[in-house]
C-alpha cells in the first residue's frame, strides 16, 4: 500500500519552494507515495503547488491583520474552522506523516496531526524559531533545522541539522556565466548586481533602485539585474519610464525565472534575508549584502542575516538606512577584491546540501 504525506505550509516562495523540493525528493526515494499538500486560500501555494504537479487543499486561514481590527475578530473563529477542516482532510486521506514547512496553514494541519496520533516533522528554515513552531515542537517526533544552536528553542534530542531544501535547478550555476548573460542581454566584461527583494517584491529594496538610478546610469563599467516583485512591478516602470530613466544596462522584471541564470551573472547579490534565499546563496557562494525585512514574525530575516555575518559570510545593511547607504555600500564592496573573496568563501562554508533528500529519508523513517 502507498505511503501517505501531507505537506502543510506557505504563503512565500520561502515556504513553498523548500517544501516541493522535500515532495521531489520523496517522490525519487518512493515514487509510489502519495502527497497531498495543505495550504492557506487565497496565498501564492494555492498556484504554485499545482504548477509543480502536487494535489493541494486549503484552509480559511490567516495570520494577524496590523490593519484591520475586523479580521483579527475574524480569526479565532477561522482557526477553530481549519483545525476541524485539517482534522477532516488528516482522517480521508489517512496521511501516515505531516510535514509543516511554516506558514499559514502548517499550524492547525500540524496541531490536529498531533492530536490525532499522527507523526509530526517540522522544517525550521530560520534561525529563530517563532511561536507556532515552538507550540508544534512539544509534539513533534522531528526537528529539522538550517542553523545551530536551536537547542534554544526545541529538545535536542528532536534536532537534525539538515538545511533548507533549495530548488536545485537554481543553484546549478557552473560554467553558465556566458548564456547567463546572453540571456539578460547584458556584456561580459562588466561588474554585475543582481537585486532581488523575494518572491513578494520589497518596498526598501525598490525604493534603493529608484534613488540610485542616476548614478548607476551613469556608469559604464556597472549592470544589473533588478527583480521588483510582482506586486511593485508595474508602479516601478511606470515611474522609470515617465522619468525615461531605465538605461539598456539595466533589466527590470517583475519575476526572474532562471534564478540560475541572475545567480551565475552575478558578481554581487543584494538581498532580503529569508531563510529559503540565504540557503540558495550559500550554495551559489557569490559575495552578498543582506537588507531583513522588519515586517516578518520575531524579525528572524536580522536574526538570520547575524548568523551569517557573524561568521564574515555577509554585510548587512539595515532596512531604514538601505535606502540611503545600499549603493555606497555595493560600490565600497567592488572597490575591495579582497573582502569580495572573503565573502564568497565564507558564505560557500555554510552550504548544507542534499536538505531535501536528508528530510526525506527522516520523513520515511517516521513511517516505519
Amino acid at each position: 500500500m502507498a505511503h501517505k504525506i501531507i505537506i502543510s505550509g506557505g504563503g512565500t516562495g520561502g515556504h513553498i519552494f523548500p517544501a516541493i523540493a522535500i515532495a521531489n525528493a520523496l517522490r525519487r526515494l518512493d515514487p509510489q507515495i502519495e502527497i497531498l499538500f495543505v495550504g492557506a486560500n487565497g496565498r501564492m501555494e494555492m498556484e504554485r503547488v499545482p504548477a509543480a504537479g502536487y494535489d493541494i487543499v486549503g484552509l480559511d486561514i490567516q495570520g494577524i491583520s496590523r490593519g484591520s481590527i475586523l479580521k483579527n475578530l475574524q480569526l479565532p473563529f477561522k482557526l477553530l474552522k481549519s483545525l476541524r477542516e485539517s482534522k477532516r482532510i488528516i482522517k480521508e486521506f489517512k496521511a501516515d506523516v505531516a510535514v509543516g514547512v511554516g506558514g499559514y496553514a502548517s499550524g492547525p494541519l500540524l496541531w490536529a496531526a498531533g492530536r490525532m496520533g499522527v507523526p509530526t516533522l517540522i522544517q525550521e528554515q530560520n534561525s529563530y524559531a517563532g511561536v507556532t513552531n515552538k507550540i508544534l515542537g512539544k509534539k513533534a517526533r522531528k526537528i529539522c533545522v538550517a542553523y545551530e544552536g536551536m537547542e534554544n528553542f526545541f529538545s535536542a534530542e528532536q534536532i537534525l541539522l539538515t538545511g533548507n531544501p533549495v530548488r536545485r535547478a537554481s543553484v546549478e550555476i557552473e560554467g553558465k556565466r556566458k548564456e547567463a548573460l546572453d540571456f539578460f542581454g547584458l556584456e561580459e566584461g562588466k561588474k554585475t548586481i543582481f537585486v532581488t527583494s523575494g518572491s513578494l517584491g520589497a518596498k526598501t529594496v525598490n525604493a534603493f533602485m529608484l534613488e540610485a538610478m542616476d548614478e548607476i546610469r551613469e556608469r559604464n563599467d556597472l549592470q544589473v539585474i533588478w527583480q521588483t516583485g510582482p506586486t511593485y512591478y508595474n508602479n516601478m516602470k511606470e515611474v522609470l519610464v515617465m522619468d525615461k530613466l531605465i538605461p539598456a544596462h539595466v533589466k527590470v522584471m517583475p519575476f526572474v525565472d532562471r534564478m540560475d541564470y541572475a545567480y551565475a551573472a552575478a558578481d554581487l547579490i543584494i538581498s532580503r534575508a529569508g531563510a529559503g534565499t540565504i540557503s540558495e546563496l550559500c550554495i551559489v557562494g557569490k559575495p552578498v549584502i543582506l537588507v531583513p525585512s522588519p515586517n516578518v514574525a520575531e524579525d528572524h530575516q536580522t536574526k538570520n542575516a547575524e548568523a551569517l555575518v557573524s561568521k564574515g559570510a555577509a554585510v548587512l545593511v539595515k532596512d531604514d538606512v538601505a535606502r540611503d547607504t545600499l549603493y555606497e555600500e555595493a560600490m565600497k564592496l567592488f572597490a575591495d577584491e579582497a573582502k569580495l573573496a572573503s565573502l564568497s568563501a565564507a558564505i560557500k562554508k555554510m552550504a548544507l546540501l542534499d536538505a531535501d533528500e536528508v528530510i526525506a529519508k527522516e520523513v520515511l523513517k517516521l513511517i516505519k
